[in-house]
């Protein structure tokens, strides 16, 4: 490690942390109704699609009603996608003539982009036209962001609302979100992009002729466009197949720290928008210190890991740490830092290789999506993960006092607590099932590019970035068969809707209750104590539920490394 590479990462936490309050209250007033400086311009158009959907900003939802809209609005995503993806050889904008998704695959994409996932079993450049680029997955990018986002602010209405029936109006929300939050930063962002070498065109691929006189295809395309949004709503999916290690998607320095800031800020400024919702920002900086507790250990360990690299390599007399399937653009420090950025959050846009980290580095990453990105986590996704965290942290202290939990004047109760941990244990039935199964079955080991720990390793990375609603990869596994599509395909249904739906049950239930005043025996949730609680209970959980699998993968792989062993 390097006073360099601390300084790079410390200057992004530091710009990080300078945002949250600012788009905090932009967020804050976008999901309060109130005016703001774009109010001008689009509440005509907020309007007019208030009247084609045949609901208004005053009309608000019981948290099933809530649900029910969400859910239909997604499997209409899905079928349009999925249509797409089948039909692209016949549709327009296809310079490169692009045939049709094969089913499995298509299933895959589908059921990806509208979880937010972006989970990627093809190169971008080479199976998808234009049209699907845009029409297709970017535009379910921005309503996968927005949803999740709803999400969030219907369950911080049921922290802050007082005998209430109803958490708000979904169609509000998502239009709201899309039009005042998401397109315009994205617009700001993909004109940033473009100046800094991001291409943005309709324009056909481009024949060259190397230096040795040989002929390349150089792919292009609405890179930037996409890129703004994959980033700031934690999509992560690539144009290219090579993601955001890819020149055309991340050219230097600049658009390296541009596309971090992007995946972080909306989840870190929600904190800050649940603070002013409930009325008390303390609150909020309680939950995002949680965050960042969790986060500054990740990008240590990952960072000193990949520093210290392989025994094995410095025997040879080589120095320095792990470049292996780095840019040397960005070097160690940042490789590490964009790492444990892109898996705490939902995103799972890469700027380097995962599968090519040391054993404890690419641990990092799969024990924070383990955890279910918590860590800031994915636009809404994250903050509504940690709540139920935070309802099971307050349940907790309350066995431990022996009192009735509290959480903002509100009682947690039996239901609540069921619907939490039904929310937290859903992802690891996902991730362990279907990753115990693959490591048997002969088609799926079949995959796997590497024995022993490191390949039970690739395995179990996939599930869990697919539960996660994640999308990075260790490159390693072969993950287009029909086996792979289909069992990541559903894990990301599951990882998603098995969430949602609960948060959503919690916070209808909240929305019921009279809120009750603090007194002398109210367990303060604004303080150290409690952050200190909540980190406690987020990785106790996860270390019971992960340990053994993480025992098998890339610890014992660290181990047998020390040992003179590779896979």
């Amino acid at each position: 490690m390097t006073i360099n590479g601390w300084i790079q990462i410390l200057v992004y936490c530091g710009i990080l942390a300078l945002l949250v309050k600012p788009l905090g209250f932009h967020m804050h007033r976008v999901f309060s109704g109130d005016r703001t400086v774009l109010s001008p311009l689009l509440v005509p158009i907020e309007r007019g699609l208030y009247r084609l959907a045949g609901t208004s900003e005053k009309e608000e939802q019981h948290w099933a009603v809530y649900a029910t809209g969400m859910l239909l609005f997604n499997l209409a995503g899905f079928l349009v996608l999925y249509a797409l993806q089948r039909l692209q050889g016949a549709l327009p904008f296809n310079p490169a003539g692009m045939t049709a998704v094969d089913p499995e695959l298509a299933f895959n994409t589908a059921a990806s982009f509208i979880t937010n996932t972006n989970w990627q079993n093809y190169g971008g450049e080479s199976t998808m036209s234009y049209l699907v680029q845009m029409a297709g997955l970017t535009v379910q990018n921005f309503v996968s962001a927005a949803t999740g986002i709803a999400i969030a602010i219907a369950l911080i209405r049921g922290f802050a609302r007082a005998s209430g029936k109803s958490i708000g109006n979904f169609w509000v929300d998502l239009t709201r979100c899309t039009l005042y939050v998401l397109l315009p930063i994205c617009i700001v962002l993909t004109l940033a992009y473009v100046w800094l070498g991001v291409p943005q065109t309709l324009g056909a691929y481009v024949d060259a002729t190397t230096l040795e006189g040989a002929k390349q295809t150089i792919a292009l395309g609405p890179v930037a466009s996409q890129l703004a949004i994959k980033m700031l709503g934690t999509n992560g999916g690539g144009f290219f197949n090579a993601n955001s290690a890819h020149p055309f998607e991340n050219p230097g320095a600049i658009s390296n720290l541009i596309q971090m800031l992007s995946i972080f800020a909306l989840g870190a400024g929600l904190t800050n928008v649940f603070g002013r919702m409930v009325g008390s920002e303390r609150q909020g900086w309680a939950i995002l210190a949680s965050m960042g507790v969790l986060f500054v250990v990740g990008v240590a360990v990952c960072y000193w890991a990949e520093a210290a690299g392989n025994p094995l390599v410095h025997a040879l007399g080589i120095d320095g740490g792990n470049m292996e399937g780095k840019e040397t653009r960005f070097g160690i420090a940042l490789s590490a830092l964009f790492a444990v950025i892109t898996t705490a959050a939902s995103c799972g846009a890469v700027n380097a290789m995962h599968d090519s980290f040391t054993a404890l580095g690419g641990m990092i990453p799969l024990i924070n999506m383990q955890l279910g990105e918590v860590i800031v986590g994915g636009v809404g996704a994250g903050f509504y993960g940690i709540l139920m965290f935070v309802v099971l942290a307050v349940f907790v202290a309350g066995l431990m006092v022996g009192r009735t939990p509290e959480y903002l004047g509100k009682k947690i109760e039996a239901k609540e607590v069921k619907m939490a941990m039904l929310a937290i244990l859903c992802l690891p039935l996902a991730m362990l099932i279907f990753t115990a199964i693959a490591v048997v079955l002969p088609s799926a080991v079949a995959s796997m590019a590497n024995a022993g720990p490191h390949g039970f390793t690739e395995v179990l990375y996939a599930y869990t970035s697919a539960a996660a609603n994640n999308g990075s990869a260790f490159g390693g596994l072969t993950g287009n068969t029909p086996w792979y599509n289909v069992t990541i395909g559903v894990g990301i249904l599951m990882g998603r809707f098995l969430v949602i739906i609960p948060a959503l049950a919690i916070a209808g239930s909240l929305a019921a209750k009279k809120t009750v005043p603090a007194s002398a025996g109210t367990f303060p949730t604004d303080g150290t104590l409690f952050v200190g609680l909540l980190v406690g209970v987020i990785i106790i959980v996860g270390g019971l539920t992960f340990f053994p699998s993480l025992a098998v993968g890339p610890i014992v792989e660290h181990l047998a490394m020390i040992h003179g062993q590779t896979f």
